[in-house]
């Protein structure tokens, strides 16, 4: 049941009506576990607490650096040595004192995703290495959570959602291979508008909305991206690889 309070904080979404107060339930009993307070964690944390999720677990070990703060809105100068998902978690809180926030100051790896993930009914991975995410991702599979993952590097965004365990859907490894090593993006290396971030961030928080309340089309099995350099955006599908070590079944 949705408070009083709750009804007036919602009633923007609660009027539109694909989303109605139905939808609105559906986000105060889920739970959300979201990898990575960064530059896509910092803006998903925010949208994804001001809409009323119900429970935020926010999984990152590392602090908060001067370098973060052109991108990651949720800190400033005064949190710079504290604990990320620490920081993140008071911010949700402080947005939305509906939303039950929980800091996990652990850094997620093949040997704990699966008791730090089990009973989300999502996650949301916003990590910047493949290690990680491919540690989500094998988690995702076993627990049958849909995963929304996405990244930016430069001038360039992409968010997808992958329900691997399902014959008609591809999880994260279909799309990148299952090598922990391979060379990625990295923001220290290449750069990164921080505005962009701030986007796909967003952009990951309503894609999460949207597979949590089931408005719309969602991007199951499917690549959003977005090329900020020349405004430029496209969608393209992601196959099941039959030989994915993950998915095959």
């Amino acid at each position: 049941m949705l408070t009083d309070a709750e009804l007036d904080r919602y009633a923007r979404q609660i009027i539109l009506p694909v989303f109605g107060g139905a939808g609105q339930a559906k986000l105060k009993a889920a739970h959300v576990a979201v990898i990575g307070a960064g530059g896509i964690g910092c803006p998903a944390i925010t949208y994804l607490a001001a809409a009323g999720i119900g429970r935020l677990t926010i999984i990152d070990n590392d602090v908060v650096e001067l370098s973060n703060l052109q991108r990651q809105p949720l800190f400033t100068d005064a949190d710079i040595g504290a604990q990320k998902a620490a920081v993140a978690a008071h911010a949700a809180r402080r947005i939305n004192p509906h939303v039950e926030a929980v800091a996990v100051v652990e850094r997620i790896d093949n040997d704990n995703a699966a008791a730090l993930l089990r009973g989300a009914s999502l996650i949301l991975d916003g990590c910047d290495n493949f290690a990680t995410r491919l540690a989500v991702n094998d988690a995702a599979a076993v627990l049958q959570i849909p995963l929304l993952s996405a990244a930016i590097g430069a001038f360039e965004g992409q968010v997808a959602l992958y329900e691997g365990w399902r014959t008609d859907s591809p999880c994260y490894a279909c799309l990148v291979g299952d090598d922990p090593d391979r060379p990625g993006i990295n923001c220290a290396e290449t750069g990164v508008m921080g505005a962009l971030a701030g986007m796909v961030g967003t952009m990951a928080a309503l894609e999460a909305v949207r597979a949590l309340t089931g408005w719309g089309s969602a991007l199951t099995g499917r690549l959003a991206i977005i090329d900020m350099l020349d405004r430029r955006w496209r969608e393209v599908a992601v196959p099941k690889d039959p030989e994915c070590p993950i998915c095959r079944g």
